[in-house]
C-alpha cells in the first residue's frame, strides 16, 4: 500500500477497494464454513439434524450434588480442575448428554470461543482495511484538480515562463504539461472545438488563479524582457546611430534619460526600483533600452495555436502567417482569432478570465476585474487606488496595476496609501488587498507620453475576467464593481466596451458617502479633424453630458475613450497599445477605437457613471516637461499611428511620409471590418479630413433604434456587413 501510494494513486484508488474487500469477504467464508461442519461434527455426527443437545439429570441416593459442574440453560459442561472425568460416582449428581461425552462437548465448546475470536479479530482487521482504503480514496479525490479550485499556480503550465506569470514549481509545471498532452489527439486531423476546449479544462486551475503578480525583475524571473525605449527607437530608425538623446545634464538616480528602471514594488516596497545601467541581475543594459513585463500568454492557447498551425498547414488566404521570426507568436493572439484575421469563436472568447470565490458566500465564483492606471507624478495615485477597493462591493475580485512614472528624489510612490505607510495603519484597503496591486515604477524623465505608459499597463495584464482602464485621480462610486459588471451584461453582447469621458466629481458624487449624485451621463459623439502637417489626425472634443433616455441597457457610440473603459480581458489581449508611439496624447483614442472596430469590438455609455473625474487641478505637472529629451520623435509616432489606421495620405507634396512599421501586425488594424465602412457610416471623410457635422443627433435612440437589430444572435458583436446606413448632416 505505502508503495502504491509514492507510485501511483491511481492503482490503489482502482484495485485496493476490490483486492481489500474481495480477500476479506472470501476468508470469513471459508472460516465460516470451516466452523459449521467443525460444530456438525463434534456436536451432531453426520446426517443429524442440528437442534441443542438434550441433557438428563442422574441422581443418585436422593441427592442433588454439583461437584465441580457449571449448568446453563441449553448446555452443562465440567470445570477444568483436574477432578471429573467423565465417570459417575455414589452420590453424585452429573448432567449426562445425549449426543456426545463430556469431554467432546469441552472441545467443541473450546473451539468454538476460539473460532468466534478468531472471526471477530480478522473481521475487525478486514473492516479496518477497509476504512483505510477508503480513506486514502477520499484524501486522493479532495486532492484531484476541480472546477471550482483557484489555488494552482498558472505558471506552472509555462515550461520557458515566457507567460509573464510568476515561476511555479517544477513538479506542479510538469504536471500541467502532462495533462495539455494527455488531451491532444495522437493524429494530424484538425482540432475540433470541443478537443481545443479539452484542453483549456485540462488547465483550469492554473489559467484561474487569482491574483497573478508581475513579479520582481530579477536574475530567478524570466518574464521580463528588454525592449528599446520608443523615443530612442523612433529617432534611431530614421536619423541613424548619429542620434543621441538631449541632456540637461549626466544621468542620475533621478535622471535616467537612457534607461528605464521598471520594478514591482508590491505592498508599497519602494527598495526594489533598479539604478544606473544595470538590471537587477547586474547584466549592463544598452543605453537607449528598458526593462519591461511580458505580455500575458499561457502555454495551453499557445499549444492550440501551433497545434492548427501544423495540422491545417500554412495555407494561402487562410490568415495563418508562416513562423517566421519577424511575425508575433504570441499564442493567446493566435488562438482568438489569429491578430484579427477572423472574428473569435464564441467558445474562443469565453475561454478567457479568472474568478475567484465570494468572501461571503464560497460556492459562487465572482468574475475578476483588472484595473489598469497609469500615472504621471499624481499625488492622487494612491487615493484613487484606495478608492478603488474601499467602494468595491467585493474588493476580493480587484486587481489594481499602476504605472507609477515619478521622479524618486522628489515626488512620493503611489505604492505608499494616503494615510500613511501600512506598518503604521494597517487598515486602509490599499494595505489590506496589497496583494491585488502591482505597482511599476518608472523614472519620470523616460515618459513620452500616455500611450506607451498605458502600453506598459496593458503588460501588466494577467488573465482576469474583465479589463478597466482608468485615469489615477477619479473617484468610484459605492459598489462600483457590481454596477459596472450588471451594465456591460445588460448590453447582451460579448464585444461590448464601455466607454466614455468621466464627468467631474463637483456635483456628481459626494466624496465623502461615495453616493451618487447625479443621473447624468456623457456620450462620445463628438470628433473632428485638427492640427496641422503632420500633425493633423481625428481628436474628440467635448462631450455632451445628460441624463439617459435610454434605460436597461447602456448606449451605442461610435466612439472609445481613454479616461474610462471597461470590458471583457480579451480586448486588451488583442488591441494592446501601440509600443512605438512616442509623443501621442491628442490621437490615441481614435486609434485604439478604430483598431478595436475592426477587431469586431462595439462601443457603448454606461447607463450609470460608477467613477468622476478630478477636474481642475492646479500646479500638476505633465509629460510635455520632457519633450526636450526626445525631441522630434512625436512627428514619427504621428505619422505611424495614421498610417496603421488609414487616415493619413500616402504622401504630401509629392514625398512619401515614412513611417516606422515594426510589429505592424501586432499593433495594426484587423480584417474582421474594414475601416472604410466605419468611416462611411459616421461621416469621416479622410481624403477631404473632414467630417459630416452634428453626428450627436443620430447616436442615442436613432442609432441604438437602427443598429441593435444587427447585434449577431450569438452575441459576438454588430454585423456591420449588413448595416447600410450612412450618416448625413442635413
Amino acid at each position: 500500500l505505502v508503495f502504491g501510494l509514492s507510485r501511483s494513486r491511481w492503482i490503489v484508488i482502482g484495485l485496493g477497494p476490490s483486492i481489500s474487500i474481495e480477500h476479506c469477504r472470501q476468508q470469513l467464508l471459508l472460516n465460516l464454513d470451516y466452523y459449521r461442519q467443525r460444530q456438525g461434527n463434534m456436536i451432531m455426527g453426520e446426517g443429524e439434524k442440528s437442534r441443542p443437545p438434550r441433557r438428563k439429570r442422574i441422581q443418585n441416593n436422593g441427592d442433588t450434588v454439583n461437584n465441580g459442574w457449571h449448568h446453563s440453560d441449553d448446555y452443562s459442561y465440567p470445570k477444568d480442575n483436574g477432578v471429573n472425568n467423565g465417570s459417575i460416582k455414589n452420590g453424585d449428581a452429573a448432567v449426562v448428554t445425549i449426543n456426545g461425552t463430556p469431554r467432546s462437548r469441552r472441545i467443541k465448546r473450546q473451539g468454538v470461543r476460539k473460532n468466534k475470536a478468531a472471526a471477530l479479530v480478522l473481521g475487525i482487521i478486514c473492516g479496518a482495511g477497509c476504512l483505510f482504503v477508503g480513506f486514502i480514496i477520499v484524501v486522493f479525490m479532495w486532492d484531484a484538480p476541480s472546477k471550482s479550485s483557484v489555488s494552482q499556480s498558472a505558471s506552472s503550465l509555462n515550461p520557458d515562463n515566457s507567460n509573464g506569470e510568476n515561476v511555479g514549481n517544477n513538479n506542479d509545471k510538469e504536471k500541467g504539461n502532462e495533462r495539455i498532452r494527455s488531451k491532444i489527439p495522437n493524429n494530424n486531423i484538425p482540432l475540433t472545438e470541443e478537443q481545443e476546449q479539452e484542453i483549456l479544462h485540462a488547465a483550469h486551475d492554473e489559467l484561474n488563479q487569482f491574483p497573478i503578480s508581475i513579479g520582481k525583475d530579477d536574475s530567478s524571473d524570466p518574464n521580463w524582457e528588454t525592449i528599446q525605449h520608443p523615443g530612442t527607437e523612433a529617432l534611431k530608425f530614421f536619423k541613424g546611430d548619429s542620434f543621441s538623446p538631449q541632456r540637461k545634464k549626466r544621468a542620475t538616480a533621478s535622471e535616467l534619460a537612457e534607461v528605464l528602471s521598471g520594478k514591482k514594488m508590491s505592498g508599497g516596497n519602494n527598495d526594489n526600483i533598479n539604478n544606473a545601467n544595470e538590471d537587477s541581475s547586474g547584466s549592463s543594459i544598452e543605453e537607449g533600452y528598458m526593462r519591461v513585463p511580458k505580455f500575458w500568454d499561457p502555454l495551453p492557447y499557445r499549444t492550440i495555436a501551433d497545434e492548427r498551425e501544423q495540422r491545417q498547414g500554412l495555407r494561402d488566404g487562410d490568415g495563418i502567417p508562416p513562423p517566421t521570426d519577424n511575425l508575433p507568436r504570441d499564442g493567446v493572439r493566435r488562438y482568438l482569432g489569429n491578430f484579427g484575421s477572423r472574428l473569435m469563436t464564441p467558445a474562443e472568447a469565453k475561454s478567457i478570465g479568472s474568478h475567484v470565490p465570494n468572501s461571503k458566500n464560497a460556492e459562487e465564483l465572482l468574475e475578476t476585474i483588472f484595473v489598469a492606471v497609469a500615472s504621471y507624478r499624481d499625488w492622487q495615485c494612491s487615493t484613487t487606488v484606495e478608492s478603488a477597493f474601499l467602494r468595491a462591493s467585493h474588493p476580493e475580485r480587484v486587481r489594481v496595476a499602476v504605472v507609477d512614472q515619478i521622479r524618486l528624489d522628489e515626488d512620493s510612490s503611489c505604492s505608499i496609501p494616503p494615510d500613511g505607510p501600512c506598518e503604521q495603519h494597517p487598515n486602509q484597503a490599499t494595505c489590506r488587498y496589497q496583494s491585488q496591486i502591482d505597482y511599476l515604477t518608472v523614472d519620470a524623465d523616460l515618459s513620452v507620453g500616455p500611450v506607451f505608459a498605458r502600453h506598459l499597463g496593458h503588460r501588466l495584464y494577467r488573465g482576469e475576467y474583465f479589463a478597466m482602464q482608468s485615469d489615477a485621480h477619479v473617484a468610484f462610486v459605492l459598489g462600483w464593481d457590481n454596477e459596472i459588471i450588471e451594465q456591460w451584461h445588460s448590453a447582451k453582447n460579448e464585444m461590448a466596451i464601455l466607454s466614455t469621458y468621466l464627468s467631474g466629481t463637483n456635483g456628481h458624487i459626494d466624496l465623502e458617502t461615495g453616493e451618487r449624485t447625479s443621473k447624468s451621463r456623457p456620450i462620445m459623439c463628438m470628433s473632428d479633424f485638427e492640427g496641422q502637417g503632420g500633425f493633423k489626425h481625428l481628436r474628440h472634443g467635448q462631450q455632451p453630458e445628460g441624463v439617459p433616455y435610454i434605460h436597461d441597457m447602456p448606449t451605442l457610440n461610435p466612439f472609445w475613450a481613454a479616461g474610462f473603459s471597461f470590458g471583457r480581458g480579451h480586448f486588451v489581449v488583442n488591441v494592446p497599445y501601440d509600443q512605438h508611439l512616442p509623443w501621442i496624447f491628442q490621437g490615441e483614442e481614435i486609434s485604439i477605437g478604430l483598431r478595436g472596430f475592426s477587431y469586431g469590438y462595439d462601443y457603448y455609455s454606461a447607463e450609470r457613471s460608477v467613477s468622476f473625474h478630478f477636474y481642475g487641478r492646479k500646479d500638476i505637472p505633465m509629460f510635455w516637461e520632457n519633450s526636450n529629451i526626445y525631441l522630434g520623435s512625436g512627428v514619427y509616432g504621428m505619422n505611424r499611428l495614421n498610417a496603421i489606421i488609414h487616415m493619413v495620405s500616402p504622401s504630401i507634396n509629392g514625398e512619401t511620409k515614412e513611417w516606422m512599421r515594426t510589429d505592424e501586425l501586432k499593433y495594426g488594424i484587423g480584417k474582421v471590418r474594414d475601416l472604410q465602412r466605419f468611416f462611411d457610416i459616421f461621416g469621416i471623410h479622410v481624403e477631404e479630413q473632414t467630417v459630416e457635422k452634428h453626428l450627436c443627433r443620430f447616436v442615442g435612440r436613432p442609432m441604438q433604434k437602427e443598429f441593435i437589430p444587427f447585434l449577431r444572435t450569438n452575441q459576438m458583436g454588430l454585423d456591420y456587413d449588413r448595416i447600410n446606413y450612412r450618416f448625413v448632416d442635413k
